[in-house]
């Protein structure tokens, strides 16, 4: 007998609700966190812009369009 969704005993918890509430305090994953030491102070410059846009805008990965936007509003050109 094939078990659906909604027949399974397993419980599902929604974590991308804004009103559920973490038992334990959250810390938001950067691709960029720990790697800032071995950079140029250009290359530190954008990794923190980036971290920056991903936890004003709540995303863990950030698409090359986004990307282009955070180069550019650093003040680079082609």
């Amino acid at each position: 007998m094939t078990q659906t969704l909604h027949d399974s005993p397993i419980s599902f918890t929604e974590r991308r609700s804004k009103t559920s509430i973490a038992p334990h305090p959250f810390r938001e994953r950067r691709q960029f966190s720990n790697s800032h030491e071995d950079i140029s102070p250009d290359a530190a410059e954008l990794a923190d812009a980036i971290d920056t846009y991903k936890l004003r805008h709540r995303r863990r990965f950030i698409t090359y369009e986004e990307m282009l936007f955070v180069i550019k509003s650093l003040g680079y050109s082609k």
